[in-house]
Formats: C-alpha cells, sequence, structure tokens
C-alpha cells in the first residue's frame, strides 16, 4: 500500500536547502532501506517534506512517522547542528503533526510528479 507523507519544520521555519536538504534526502533514504520500506519519491520545499512510501500491512503507521520523523532529527542535529540552531533551538526539527493519505495506483503518478514539482 503507498501513502503520501507530508510534514513540516518546527514553526514552518526554512532550514531544508543545501546540504541540509541533501543531507535530509540521504538520511530518509537509508531509514527506508533499513527498515524495508518502499521509498518511491521524496523532495522538500525549504518547510516542508513531501514523500511516496509503499508499506507493508504490517508496519505501523505512528511507527514509521515516529522513525521517520525521530532519526531525521536526530542525525541531522549531529551533521548540521550549527546551520539549524540558527533557526531552531532545543533540539527540535518537525513539527509534531504530520499529513499521511493512502494513494491508489490510478493516482500514484499524478503525486510522483507533484512531489517532484516542490522546492521549485
Amino acid at each position: 500500500m503507498y501513502f503520501h507523507i507530508i510534514w513540516c519544520t518546527k514553526y514552518r521555519k526554512r532550514i531544508l536547502k543545501g546540504n541540509v536538504k541533501d543531507s535530509f534526502i540521504q538520511i530518509v533514504s537509508k531509514i527506508c532501506i533499513d527498515n524495508k520500506y518502499e521509498l518511491v519519491e521524496i523532495n522538500t520545499d525549504e518547510d516542508h517534506v513531501n514523500l511516496l512510501v509503499g508499506l507493508s500491512p504490517q508496519d505501523s503507521i505512528p511507527v514509521v512517522m515516529k522513525t521517520l520523523k525521530g532519526v531525521s532529527a536526530r542525525l541531522l542535529n549531529a551533521k548540521h547542528k550549527d546551520e539549524i540552531q540558527k533557526e531552531l533551538w532545543g533540539g527540535h526539527i518537525w513539527s509534531p503533526s504530520y499529513y499521511i493519505a493512502t494513494t491508489s495506483d490510478n493516482l500514484k503518478e499524478n503525486i510522483i510528479k507533484y512531489i517532484q514539482s516542490q522546492g521549485e
């Protein structure tokens, strides 16, 4: 089953640019490989993330989100602490909320195009 997932940076701060964005995409790609999530598409704007991910029925959405947001925040803070702390403090990168919706195979290509258009 495929899920379109969106989440924002804390206070919608524009931190997902340059090296931080590149690191974030690498980190999420590795998280997906390590957890056997199928990462179909990923992109960011400076203040939010869009992904299309294939998950098995055994994957719990709250656990998936905790893994994606928690691990990526920890690794981004470790790698880009100075850049991130200019905008955010207290170690929190992500807003606590997120949007997630299932998608059909018919809409999958449209969502991929939408995600690819982010940040333009």
